[in-house]
């Protein structure tokens, strides 16, 4: 029986052994027969790799084909990790960096651990710290909370407007329409630092939840790759960076990585003589972007740089293919065009084992350059741009003349010298195509420092000195496009010509009275104001040669207030603000590199815009302001109250009425004033729209405010007939084979006016600003004819200080408080707080509360006033325009001080001698005046 058993259990055992031999051999037949050639292909895939081979950047000229961004020949420092790994890489390390620092060479050193003051930190928390003190955010501020302090300071200062139902992606949208780009992650409210932080982490298998400090985290890597306990930390670090760089190439062992670019000669024959030290270390020829002309238009060819924002790995890395250490087009022209100056990569094709050694070299495919981006500026007009705006600018600071062989001119009065005019731009544009001659922003900087990754040395040079003061100057901004102020004087030919071409006699004459008063608010002609005279009668011509106030203020509303009787035109806000939009100051010019738009006025909406700005500012604002209530656990509450607030806009009571409404709604009683001054100041006194704000409008005051670019583009539409051109600085692209070429045709559409020859009536007053006007002593002498108008806009408010902190101090005896009394309350507030906000806030707080009468303007008096922005606008020749100049300097005093900058960019352009007594014009100049006569 047992007997029996145990062979029906073989018998069972033969049964499945044959079933599986017999599986097997199946498959093999399948695997061998039926699909070997897909399983050949698949192990020919895992054999044969390909090594990328950089390609040359496409180059990029100017409209005569000169060069402005090109490429040049340079050695770099390449590692092959699986060679490397084979030796004692943490040797090879050593010795390799060694070398490089003896030279003074840059390397690539991405560990994200530093040490400052003695101590380990973060690169990311540092990079985190960094960004909150450049936006002015208290430190402690998780992500959402610095998020919405960027927002509401931003609806505070009415750069964007929002809604409640406005969510965080729609917020992270509207930021980055109107170019602000907070690292951070809406969808889980995280810095994108803290993200990347945790992704490096992972890396070593450490948790976010062991919590260990940077010291701990370097002391676990130093045991994880074995060095040598006898280094000290400086000299470990070169090996961990070393190390960790190898290891972020993952499994591409056959993929050689870059330790340094662009090495001296030397260094390339030291690390050559070490070669058998050094195994896995290469020298490798690649080529790198280089800018011949150093600064020249470098705002509009912009910078390149490491793939390193989130939303660049995912574009560029997952969805374009390219290599993580790749660089890529960050502003300007370099990121516009980046796909077609980035060029196709040529490969090696090598073989590699299982573990993905290198095992031989099979084939190579050369790279192809990228095309060649041709722009419409003239590469010497952009250097006279350039060359004219620094010079304008350093002369207004130091209270001088800008000397010419076409006259001197001084730019100071006798009141003061402007020695914080550092900042300026100018725009030619071809009135007739659109296309930009020459674009300048000051100051400005070489884009070559970005070429092969810039220094933190060289950064911080680059950042403005003044974090605090928003008109500091920016060498990294480009002003001409991305930054819009108000007008001032030449946004008037906007009023003049909605009047006329809605029936206004151009001849029709108001007599100025130098003032009109509007209760006991005087708005005042600039004659007035300064020496308390008038114009006189005075026509749209003479109005717009001597910048005639009264005259706009009259015919915006129409209504002569000289003669107290209406205007043989119907006129309003509405139809100027209407002719602002046709001529396109509502959107941005179309230009092909970064651009932010100025937003004509909208009347309508301007209550319930600030009424909804309100709301939302007090709801972010007041969750801890209120004595009996928290905003945070009393939402019903809460929010009753700050309703009860807003609505009283429309009624807009005074500051004492304000502050016992608020006492009564359990304001905290040292946060009553900050809240009263808040509300009444900055909403309810701009919510309701006054005969007030459209005097303001029709001289390029109130909520004018336009960028450097959209007044060129307006200035040319008012010149060319009526046209209104899409903005370009791109001619055309050409193919890294010269055989395609893509033309970039010039569009315009015709702007809609009643009567286009009363285009003709504003071109005649712009003539007679430069022949008998406020631009005389500059074109006076010309040799060609040029309509001009000068702009002085008010910018109000006080310059911050660069440590607030300092300000407060040193003026504490001022505020009529004891100095340590101050102190030692505001320390207070801030432990109680623990640090939530900035040092200077808490100074403040306490200043409130040991001096109630204290107001924010009597703590500010101490600090400058900002002067005006100094605009000027014009186009030559007259009878045929040709070309349109503005020129805009940030607190230059006067107008007719950034005329000189047009006037060298139109020298240039025509091609005029400068010799001053031997004025000679361009040839094909002088037929088209012979012509025009």
């Amino acid at each position: 029986m047992i007997n029996k058993k145990i062979k029906d259990r073989y018998d069972v055992l033969r049964v499945c052994f044959v079933v599986i031999f017999s599986i097997i051999i199946l498959k093999l037949g399948y695997m061998t027969i039926i699909k070997g050639d897909y399983y050949f292909e698949q192990a020919q895939n895992k054999v044969y790799k390909k090594i990328l081979v950089e390609s040359p950047r496409g180059e990029i000229r100017d409209r005569y084909g000169r060069l402005l961004a090109g490429n040049r020949a340079s050695f770099t420092v390449q590692l092959l990790k699986n060679e490397i790994e084979k030796a004692n890489a943490n040797e090879v390390g050593q010795k390799v960096i060694n070398v490089l620092e003896k030279n003074g060479e840059k390397y690539i050193d991405e560990f994200p651990i530093i040490k400052e003051n003695g101590k380990f930190v973060y690169t990311y928390d540092k990079n985190i710290e960094e960004w909150k003190i450049k936006n002015d955010i208290p430190l402690s501020y998780n992500a959402k909370e610095s998020f919405y302090h960027i927002v509401d300071r931003l609806v505070d200062e009415g750069v964007i407007s929002i809604d409640d139902n406005t969510t965080g992606y729609d917020l992270q949208k509207i930021l980055n329409e109107n170019g602000y780009y907070p690292p951070i992650y809406v969808s889980k409210w995280e810095f994108a630092e803290n993200v990347k932080k945790n992704q490096w982490l992972y890396r070593y298998r450490i948790k976010e939840d062991e919590k260990l400090s940077t010291q701990e985290t370097f002391n676990r890597l130093r045991e994880y790759f074995k060095v040598d306990e006898s280094l000290n930390d400086d000299e470990a670090r070169k090996i961990l960076l070393f190390r960790d760089l190898l290891k972020s190439q993952g499994y591409l062992q056959y993929q050689p990585m870059k330790l340094a670019i662009d090495i001296k000669k030397q260094t390339v024959a030291e690390i050559e003589e070490l070669a058998i030290e050094l195994p896995g270390v290469s020298i490798e020829t690649e080529p790198i972007r280089y800018y011949p002309n150093g600064n020249q238009a470098s705002h509009i060819l912009g910078q390149i740089g490491k793939i390193s924002q989130q939303a660049e790995i995912d574009t560029y890395t997952t969805d374009k293919g390219y290599s993580v250490s790749d660089m890529i087009g960050k502003t300007g022209i370099e990121k516009t065009f980046e796909d077609k100056l980035h060029g196709e990569k040529g490969f090696k094709k090598v073989v590699v084992d299982s573990s993905g050694r290198l095992i031989q070299n099979i084939d190579i495919q050369s790279p192809k350059a990228g095309d060649t981006v041709y722009l419409t500026i003239d590469k010497d007009l952009q250097k006279v741009a350039e060359d004219s705006l620094e010079k304008a600018l350093k002369t207004i600071q130091a209270g001088g003349t800008f000397e010419s062989p076409w006259g001197n001119y001084r730019l100071r009065d006798n009141k003061r010298i402007y020695n914080n005019a550092t900042s300026g731009a100018v725009v030619a544009l071809d009135v007739k195509t659109g296309e930009i001659l020459a674009m300048a922003s000051y100051p400005d900087y070489d884009p070559n420092l970005f070429a092969t990754g810039i220094t933190t040395e060289d950064m911080n040079k680059l950042l403005p000195k003044n974090k605090n003061n928003p008109l500091e100057a920016k060498p990294l901004y480009n002003i001409a496009t991305m930054t819009f102020v108000q007008p001032g004087s030449i946004f008037k030919m906007i009023t003049g010509l909605a009047a006329i071409d809605n029936g206004l006699d151009p001849k029709y004459e108001i007599y100025d009275k130098g003032r009109i008063m509007l209760g006991n608010k005087s708005f005042g002609c600039w004659i007035w104001n300064d020496y308390r005279g008038s114009h006189g009668p005075t026509n749209l011509y003479k109005a717009i040669e001597q910048s005639c106030n009264y005259y706009m203020y009259s015919i915006s509303v129409g209504y002569d207030y000289s003669k107290e009787k209406p205007l043989p035109v119907k006129m309003n806000v509405d139809e100027i603000l209407r002719y602002a939009r046709l001529f396109g100051l509502d959107e941005k010019t179309g230009i092909e590199i970064e651009e932010i738009s100025g937003k004509v006025p909208n009347p309508k909406a301007k209550f319930e815009t600030t009424k909804r700005s309100l709301k939302y500012a007090l709801d972010r604002k007041l969750k801890t302001y209120f004595d009996d209530i928290n905003g945070e656990k009393d939402k019903e509450e809460y929010e009753k109250r700050v309703d009860e607030i807003v609505s009283w806009m429309g009624e807009n009571p005074g500051r004492g009425t304000l502050l016992k409404r608020l006492e009564k709604l359990h304001i905290k009683e040292d946060k009553i004033g900050e809240v009263a001054d808040l509300i009444k100041y900055s909403y309810f006194n701009q919510a309701k729209w006054t005969t007030g704000d459209t005097f303001n409008i029709s001289i390029g005051q109130g909520s004018n405010a336009y960028t450097p670019i959209q007044m060129a583009n307006y200035i040319a539409g008012l010149v060319n007939g009526g046209y209104r051109n899409k903005v370009t600085v791109v001619d055309k692209i050409e193919s890294y084979d010269k055989m395609n070429i893509d033309k970039v045709e010039v569009q315009r559409e015709k702007i809609p006016l009643n009567e286009d020859s009363n285009l003709d009536e504003i071109k005649k007053g712009m003539l007679r600003v430069t022949e008998q006007g406020t631009a005389k002593k500059v074109f006076g002498n010309f040799p060609v004819k040029v309509g001009a108008k000068t702009g002085t806009a008010q910018k109000s408010g006080r310059i911050p200080t660069a440590d607030e902190v300092e300000y407060l101090i040193s003026h504490m005896s001022s505020f009529g408080v004891n100095n340590q009394e101050a102190l030692d309350l505001a320390d207070k507030y801030e432990k109680a707080d623990d640090s939530k906000y900035s040092k200077d806030y808490y100074i403040r707080k306490a200043l409130y509360k040991l001096n109630p009468r204290l107001t924010y303007d009597e703590i500010n008096r101490f600090k400058d006033t900002y002067d005006n922005f100094a605009w000027f606008v014009s186009f030559a020749p007259y009878d045929d325009p040709e070309i349109a100049v503005v020129s805009l300097i940030f607190q230059g005093g006067h107008g007719g001080y950034a005329s000189p900058v047009a006037r060298d960019i139109m020298v240039e352009y025509f091609g005029l001698t400068k010799n001053e007594d031997d004025y000679e014009v361009k040839e094909e100049l002088k037929i088209k005046e012979e012509l025009n006569r």
